[in-house]
């Protein structure tokens, strides 16, 4: 299951994303902004986040303007690895190396095509482990330690 989210400014990129998900069978949750109306980030991105950190979402793509505000209120929850991904490079790595359980895309800098290319690529690549495992855990150790 993937849990899906937008504020305002990244509702018609959600939208596309969504037909991505329908077009290809992949079940998910959406959240935040339905309509397009004004809503704020932060508590889309807890709402979202919330479902992999009770185990209802294995991984969530958020998305608002940029990308930037959605994800750093997505990485003050615990258990989540938030990253913003411009391109399918950053999206391949950020699974392979940094076990990312959420991507963040900006409705207004990232086009429909090249959000969906992102969006399969961060869907299809698991997590590699090995080396990156321990700088995994020392992530989840320094969020552990000052919180």
């Amino acid at each position: 299951m993937i849990a899906i989210g937008s504020d305002h400014a990244g509702y018609q990129l959600k939208k596309e994303v969504i037909k991505w998900f329908e077009d290809n069978n992949i079940p998910y949750l959406e959240f935040g902004c339905m309509n397009g109306e004004s809503c704020d980030y932060p508590l889309v991105a807890k709402e979202v986040c919330d479902r992999i950190t009770s185990g209802n979402a294995e991984l969530a793509v958020l998305i608002c303007g940029t990308g930037i505000g959605i994800s750093m209120a997505a990485n003050k929850i615990k258990g989540i690895r938030a990253a913003v991904c411009t391109d399918t490079y950053t999206a391949k790595y950020t699974r392979l190396h940094n076990n990312a359980n959420v991507l963040c895309m900006g409705g207004r800098v990232t086009g429909a095509g090249v959000a969906v290319e992102i969006v399969e690529t961060f869907l299809n690549t698991s997590f590699e482990g090995g080396r990156h495992q321990r700088r995994v855990d020392q992530i989840t150790s320094i969020e552990e330690n000052n919180g």
